[in-house]
Formats: structure tokens, sequence, C-alpha cells
């Protein structure tokens, strides 16, 4: 259960930041305007939030694992937002990030 809920926490975090860089994006590089830029950094604080609810305690092994799974939603992100298509190396890479997210978080540990 604690995977499961440490899972579901990593997919908001993403939703957050990924949402949040965006949003920022868009208002500075699309010109969107100072709105779209402020929604992006209180999404962005909200990620940082979100990020303490991990159930492991280590600040350095969450945000480490949470760069795999940024990697892979940032793809999705693009994917649906903004019509990128992917190509084989990116999700060779996004896999490669999300099994090295899983070994950080996730391996069993002597302890």
């Amino acid at each position: 259960m604690l995977t499961l809920r440490s899972l579901a926490l990593f997919v908001v975090a993403a939703l957050f930041e990924i949402g949040g860089a965006w949003l920022v994006w868009q208002g500075v590089r699309e010109h969107r305007g100072w709105i779209w830029i402020g929604a992006g950094v209180i999404a962005l604080g909200v990620y940082g939030f979100v990020a303490t609810l991990q159930p492991d305690a280590e600040f350095g092994r969450v945000l480490a694992a949470y760069g795999g799974v940024f990697v892979a939603g940032s793809l999705v992100w693009g994917m649906a937002a903004d019509g990128y298509r992917p190509d084989r190396w990116d999700v060779i890479g996004a896999l490669v990030c999300i099994a090295g997210m899983a070994m950080i978080m996730y391996a069993p540990r002597g302890r």
C-alpha cells in the first residue's frame, strides 16, 4: 500500500511541477502574460509541498527518484499539451529513467 501511495504522490507531484513549468513557459515564451506565470509559480510551490508527503524520509532519495518521473512525465505532457511526438530514443530514455526511479525508491534495503 505504501508503494501505491508513493507512486500516486509522484504522479501528483509531476502534474504540479511539469504543469507549473509549462505555465511559466507559456507565460514567457508564448507571451500569454503574468497570470500564466503566476499560476505556474503557485503550481511549482505546490509541487514542493507534495514531494514532502512521500513515505520515504530521505530527501535525496525522493528527489533523485522523482527525476525519473519528471523525465517520463515531461514527454507525456509534451504529447498531450503540445502535440510532441517522442522518437524511440526518447521512449527508451524515459523507460531507463523509470527503471532507475523504481530501483532508487523501491529496492529492498537491509535496515
